[in-house]
């Protein structure tokens, strides 16, 4: 900007700044918090192989009535995340089975943490609201983060 712009004209620029704003698609910004959010590259990714309620990685319901329980599985190169969504909560299991923390991450920011015992299983409650990942620290120095899901 020019030390001999007026008033209108900065006025005007400022305008033209925020309608090019408001022209990004709510999806794109969403898209780019998320990937902006993956602040540690040194986490593997867990990548969704399992929905229940897409039919991914699983045949087709064959029952007319929705199922009352939610299975995701994630897949790692050194673990994979199994998770039950139920109305309470997560429930879910690391496998192979080990001990360590399960962080619950929201574009916000943590949201929460929950133990890992010996057999693997650990519980998140409440169902987090909107997206979110889990990141998975075992005690055996495996640190792996899900991909971004929205149930």
């Amino acid at each position: 900007m020019g030390s001999d712009w007026d008033d209108e004209q900065l006025l005007a620029a400022l305008r033209t700044a925020v309608r090019a704003r408001e022209a990004v698609p709510a999806e794109w910004i969403e898209t780019a918090r998320a990937t902006y959010a993956w602040h540690s590259i040194d986490a593997e990714l867990a990548e969704l192989t399992r929905d229940t309620a897409a039919g991914l990685g699983a045949s087709a319901p064959v029952r007319s009535e929705a199922a009352a329980v939610r299975s995701l599985t994630f897949s790692s190169a050194h673990l994979t995340i199994e998770l039950e969504v139920t109305a309470e909560g997560l429930f879910g299991q690391i496998l192979p089975p080990r001990e360590g923390t399960i962080e619950v991450q929201t574009q916000a920011g943590p949201a929460g943490t929950a133990r890992v015992d010996v057999t693997g299983c650990f519980c998140v409650e409440p169902v987090p609201a909107g997206r979110f990942r889990l990141r998975c620290r075992t005690t055996d120095s495996i640190d792996a983060a899900t991909v971004w899901v929205t149930l």
